[in-house]
């Protein structure tokens, strides 16, 4: 998981926090951090590389069954010119 955009959107809501409450301002920062981590790791992300990777590998594969759905297509009774 990349945590710089967790430590950024802490930084995000730390901002925005009253100059009256900077007292408590890393405490707060803390325990936004903690709540974003938990609720990011619950959504079991993926990273982007391992999107890219999984759609190529999907790619390949309806491809592949194109290929197979094509010399499928020829080899069925009927489709045979010389029958």
């Amino acid at each position: 998981m990349d945590f710089r955009f967790i430590d950024d959107l802490t930084r995000r809501l730390g901002d925005a926090i009253p100059p009256g409450v900077n007292r408590a301002r890393e405490d707060i920062e803390s325990h936004f951090r903690t709540v974003l981590t938990g609720a990011f790791e619950r959504m079991d992300l993926v990273t982007r590389d391992q999107f890219q990777a999984q759609a190529a590998v999907l790619e390949r594969c309806q491809e592949k069954l194109e290929a197979l759905e094509r010399r499928l297509a020829e080899l069925e009774p009927g489709n045979q010119g010389s029958n």
